[in-house]
């Protein structure tokens, strides 16, 4: 079976340079091509071109154009491998073909702050991606030694592999052939036998998420920790924003306030990585925590993040909770090792169900954290009375 791995570089300096124009080129032959397609798309618009005329140019012929026209006139493209800007290519027409089966939105051009470009290099020759203890051999940067020794598997088929840069860090991220009893293929459990009954979970923003078993996973972005770090982060956004305003009332800019505004934007860029990696780890925990109970199904209800988004007082707080991406890791971790999970429509009345009478409460507020039947009188925690009616659901749709 095919398994990613992603873990941290640590890069010489010149291997940092290189990782860093390579980006830069394909964040370049990126905007160049969607300026391309916009070009075309409004000359056909306008009349300019008729049905018969092409409006709209491929990866593979915008590849053509680079290698015989832009690499002639731009020669410094030619620094970057030519698989990795194929693929930077190839991942501009995916944007354009999801735009126009009404799968995404208009592709946008890329800004070098967001630092959302990957290097990808396939296995072409027999020496590229060898995998050692403390060190990788990647196509063009040759080898590079590993920031965590022995977690990439040692000997395993690497299929491909990207190298990207976040907040001055560099990762790399492989894609490799798992023997089903290799001792990296942890997850892969052959003879599944469950050893309790199925179990609801309700997600929340007072908890992230609880267990009709009675476990209850609290909200890490409520911790001492995460709030620390994010009252850091809001000051060194107010410097940052300063130096702009500063940078503004002088009318110019000086070689010294870029380098300083850069800085800045960096130990901003590092107060963000380091808020996601918590809450990324507190997500793995959670799942593990749940799936190592080995329950026969697990439960879960359909959230529309986007509608709840919509409330201006709680988007931080569920945007920071992350729950389609917590979705997604348990929809990932359920099929791996063969747990049914159930997903419940979104109108399933949980929360306002009564579990002992079965009666709907109407009128249950949100501010209401006790679920108080008004028909038999029974008293219960509001996200534990849900996660019962989501274990006990009888419609329901698996993932």
């Amino acid at each position: 079976m095919l398994k990613s791995f992603k873990t941290e570089l640590r890069p010489t300096e010149a291997q940092k340079d290189k990782i860093r124009r390579s980006i830069g080129i394909c964040r370049f032959l990126y905007n160049q091509y969607v300026a391309r397609n916009i070009l075309l798309y409004r000359m056909y618009q306008r009349g300019l071109l008729d049905a018969h005329q092409k409006h709209f140019v491929t990866a593979m012929d915008f590849d053509k154009y680079v290698n015989h026209v832009l690499k002639k006139r731009l020669p410094w493209i030619d620094q970057c491998g030519s698989k990795a800007r194929k693929k930077s290519l190839g991942n501009a027409e995916h944007a354009f073909r999801r735009f126009f089966h009404g799968e995404g939105r208009f592709p946008r051009f890329k800004r070098k702050s967001r630092e959302d470009v990957k290097l990808y290099f396939p296995k072409n020759n027999q020496g590229d991606w060898r995998i050692w203890r403390h060190k990788v051999m990647i196509p063009t940067l040759k080898h590079v030694r590993l920031k965590e020794y022995g977690y990439l598997p040692q000997g395993a088929t690497v299929i491909s592999g990207t190298v990207s840069c976040v907040a001055g860090r560099y990762y790399v991220s492989v894609t490799v052939e798992i023997d089903e009893h290799s001792r990296y293929n942890k997850d892969c459990e052959t003879s599944y036998a469950p050893s309790t009954d199925g179990i609801g979970i309700d997600l929340g923003i007072q908890s992230l998420a609880v267990v009709s078993n009675g476990n209850v996973f609290p909200n890490i972005n409520k911790s001492s920790k995460v709030r620390a770090l994010e009252k850091k982060l809001r000051r060194e956004q107010r410097r940052l924003s300063r130096k702009y305003e500063m940078r503004k009332k002088k009318g110019g800019s000086t070689a010294a306030a870029s380098a300083n505004i850069g800085k800045k934007k960096r130990t901003v860029q590092r107060l963000h990585q380091r808020l996601t990696h918590i809450r990324e780890d507190h997500e793995n925990k959670v799942i593990h925590e749940i799936v190592k109970q080995k329950p026969r199904f697990i439960t879960v209800e359909d959230l529309n993040v986007r509608g709840m988004m919509k409330n201006r007082h709680l988007a931080k707080a569920i945007a920071d909770e992350r729950f389609s991406s917590f979705l997604q890791k348990l929809k990932r971790k359920a099929e791996i090792i063969g747990i049914e999970l159930r997903i419940v429509n979104r109108f399933y009345p949980s929360s306002k169900r009564c579990h002992a009478c079965g009666r709907i409460f109407r009128d249950l507020k949100l501010s209401n954290r006790t679920y108080r039947c008004p028909a038999c009188g029974h008293a219960e925690n509001r996200d534990f009375n849900a996660s019962l009616n989501l274990r006990d659901a009888t419609e329901y749709q698996t993932a």
